[in-house]
Order: C-alpha cells, then structure tokens, then sequence
C-alpha cells in the first residue's frame, strides 16, 4: 500500500494532536522527527543499531533474520527510534494510519524515557553524527589495508564488545611504547638527604623497585586493557576497538532499561489513544495492535519486554492511587522499615520509578508475588521425560522466579571476566578470571572467544573458570587448547 501525498498530510496532523496530547498528560519528550520509509530500510535500522553505522556481516545476517521472520509472519517491527536529540523516528509505510497514530504514541513514551531516566543522562544525544564518522574512519582503513583484514579484525573484537566497565566510560590512552617503558623501567625515587647510604658496600646503584603488576587491580574492562596494553595492535586497529567500545556506551543504558523503557512507551500508547478522538474501527484496530504487543511470550526461556514492564507500571499506579488489595506487598523504607502509602499519587510514584530505577532494581523492587502469579512467570529446568528432554517447571515460588530473571539481567546476561594479569609467567601471556556466579561457561563457545582474544593480545591466553563443579584454566597457545584443573 503506497503512502500518498494526502496519508503524509493527514499523518502531520495526528502527529501535531499527539503532541499535544501527550504534553497535556504529562511527558516532556525531546522534539522528535518522524520519516516514514519501506519495511526493509526499518529492518536495515534495526540490525545495523544506528544509521550509517559501520558495516560488517553480522548485520546483514541479522537484516535477513529479521525479514524472514517478518515474511513468514513471525514477527513485525512498526517502528525504530534513537535515542538523540531531536529523537529520530521511522515509521513503516505500508502500515495503516490507525498504525502510525499508535507507533506515534508509542515513539514519545520512548522519547519522554529518554530524557526522564536517569541512566541516559550522559548518552551522546548526538551519537548518529558521531558513528556516520565511524563508519567513515572504517572505510579508510578498509581500503588501506584491506576489507577482508578489517573484517576479521572486527569479527575478534564483536566477539567481546559486551566486556567493558560501563563505571570508566571516559579514559585517556597511553601508548604501548609508554606502557613498555613504565613496566620495564622503574623511576628513581627522589633524591635525599641519605643518598650516601646507596654506596654502602661499594655500590651506588640503588635497589631498583620491582616492575609494577599488570594491571595493578583486576580489571573488569577488557576492551579498555586491550587498547592500552596490546603490544601487537597498530594504531588503526586500536582505533577501532574504541569505536566498539564508544558505541556500546551508547546502547549502554537501553540494555539496562529495556524493560521499564517498552513498558513505559506501551503504558503511554495506551493513554494517549483512549484520549484521541477515533471512529469505531479505529478502536477496534487499537485494541487488536495493543493486545498482540502485550502478548506474553511464547517462549518458557524469555519474557515479553513490552508486557511485563506495562504490567508493573499498571500494578505500580494501582497500588500508590490506594486501591490496595490483600496480598499487596507493605511499602517500607529504603531500611525496610513498613511506610504508609501515599493515596491518590500513582502518576507520581510512576513518573519516580522513571526517573529512577534500571530493570534490575525495577524488577526486584516492583515484580511482586500478586505481579508474578498474574503474569503467570516461572522457572524452568531440561529433565528427561519419557526419553526424550523436555522443559518442565523448576520453580514456582516467586522470590525465586524474580531472582532468577534479575540474576539473569545481571552484566546484561553475560559472564564478568577480569584481566588478572597481562604478564603472566613474565612471558607477556593474559590470564583471565571468571567472576563464576554458579552458571557454566559454554566451553566451545568459550574456547571460540579465546582464540580471537590470542589474535587481539599476541600470546597465550588463559581462563580461570568452573568446569563440570571443578575449578580450572583453559588455555590457548596459538596452535592447541588445554584445561588444567587448580
């Protein structure tokens, strides 16, 4: 279905009433630009992450993924937006208007997150300008050296892009001749009224210091270590492992808010179209859209985003707009200490948590036990049933079940490593540790991660971890992988 001249008027219109709408109900969103463009350029946004946005083959893996689905009506994205300043937005020109009118709404609740929550404070809101260079720095290297160079460079270091502090986002790079010459060579202390004291015996050589440890703490940050410390990395290359690492500040905060960001934007769809003068069958069609993104999730293993955030953020007003029921937990202090309630400010405490929380401190204040029979939630286990495994309920308590979705948001879902040593056995080899939490590493995925780790860093590469309940090393040399149990 072509999007006319006059669907492009009459959609300006509703844009302009949903505006309005929402400032009258509350949101402060940042400006935001609307374009309208085909299902593919939707789907090219959403596996590249940002426009213009470096190109590499996961990306377009991801592109086909996402079309297929959409094809064989799996899934349907209606629209992408960025976190910037005017929030940009692309709507999906072959949706209906009543479409664009719920994506509109659905755009400035994300807008509002955006600039209300306080893990998006220090984001780039400028980040599209930024990675257009990115890619463009790319590109020049690309024809310098080589694509195909390029390419497998990138392809090591997507593989530990999640391996960063987001603690230490801003740091000043020394050079690797400069990080040499400090280990190797130790600084003479200053002179002193008993410099005599040195020549004692002979000698007026000073003892000289041990070499400083490498790092001198663990360090969480592997990306950052690498850039620092790798002896074998050109200046291009470096260069391109702090792209990664720049751009996965950005997306940092949206991996800690996904849940509470799709909640808030469903929770406002919602409220700005019950406010929207529409027909009947506009109704109707709202109803239908509102009800299929809030589905639950058809998987045991993961939850809809969209309708666990909605539902806490529902449950949330309730409770604080003194409509308590039964089994609604006390409200209590930051001691733990039971509070009253505040009646009639369920809006407020809403717009609070907004500002306030991530999903884990979400989830953990707010997923309660009446939230957690509602939404049906629990954990799962494979067993063995009648040969053949399946997944059977492992847990219905439901601390439990809201433990284990936080535990499993915990460093975005995955392992915390820490560089323990960049000298190890005073040969320049890493060794790595595995902050273990009681979840097994998947050892020949692991292994693949550590053969593009000996490639970024030159020599051997050593992993301290958990084995079937054993502690051990796993270890690459460049040629074979070893485990020694310690």
């Amino acid at each position: 279905m072509a999007f006319t001249q006059a669907d492009r008027i009459e959609l300006e219109k509703w844009i302009d009433i949903i505006w309005e709408q929402a400032h009258e109900l509350g949101l402060d969103p940042y400006p935001t630009h609307f374009e309208v463009v085909p299902q593919h350029i939707i789907y090219e946004l959403g596996s590249y992450g940002l426009p213009a946005r470096f190109s590499h083959w996961t990306f377009g893996r991801d592109y086909h993924r996402q079309k297929t689905m959409y094809e064989y009506g799996l899934s349907k994205i209606y629209e992408i937006v960025f976190n910037t300043d005017p929030t940009q937005a692309f709507l999906v020109e072959d949706n209906s208007m009543l479409s664009h009118k719920f994506v509109c709404a659905h755009v400035l609740g994300h807008s509002d997150f955006f600039k209300r929550n306080s893990y998006f404070q220090h984001t780039d809101r400028r980040m599209i300008e930024q990675v257009r260079l990115h890619g463009d720095r790319i590109h020049e290297y690309e024809n310098e050296y080589g694509w195909r160079e390029v390419e497998e460079f990138l392809d090591m270091v997507l593989s530990i892009e999640e391996h960063f502090d987001p603690s230490a986002p801003v740091f000043r790079r020394k050079s690797a001749a400069q990080h040499e010459a400090d280990r190797l060579h130790a600084v003479d202390p200053p002179n002193s009224d008993y410099e005599d004291i040195w020549s004692i015996g002979g000698s007026s050589e000073r003892p000289k210091p041990r070499p400083k440890k490498i790092p001198e703490e663990p360090e969480k940050d592997l990306l950052r270590f690498l850039v620092e410390y790798g002896r074998e990395l050109t200046e291009w290359q470096r260069d391109i492992i702090e792209i990664v690492r720049e751009e996965m500040f950005y997306f940092l905060p949206q991996m800690r808010t996904k849940i509470m960001n799709e909640g808030w934007a469903s929770f406002w769809h919602e409220r700005i179209l019950e406010h929207l003068d529409l027909t009947p069958e506009e109704h109707w069609e709202f109803r239908r859209l509102h009800s299929s993104v809030l589905s639950p999730s058809g998987s045991r293993m993961q939850i809809n985003p969209y309708y666990v955030g909605f539902q806490i953020l529902k449950d949330i007003e309730r409770r604080w707009n003194g409509d308590v029921q039964p089994d609604d937990p006390e409200e209590t202090d930051w001691m733990g200490r039971p509070i009253a309630r505040p009646q009639g400010e369920g809006m407020k405490k809403a717009f609070e948590v907004i500002e306030q929380d991530n999903d884990v401190t979400f989830l953990r204040q707010y997923l309660t036990e009446g939230l957690v029979k509602k939404l049906d939630l629990y954990t799962y286990k494979l067993e063995e049933v009648d040969g053949e495994e399946m997944w059977v309920v492992q847990d219905t308590n439901w601390r439990s079940v809201r433990d284990s979705i936080v535990d499993s948001m915990t460093n975005f879902g995955q392992p915390i490593l820490f560089v323990e040593d960049g000298d190890y056995k005073r040969h320049g080899e890493l060794y790595l540790r595995h902050a273990f939490d009681g979840k097994q590493l998947d050892v020949d995925y692991t292994e693949r991660v550590l053969k593009n780790v000996h490639k970024l860093w030159g020599r051997p590469v050593h992993l301290e971890t958990v084995v079937d309940e054993e502690k051990c090393v796993l270890s690459y040399d460049g040629e074979d992988m070893s485990q020694t149990t310690i």
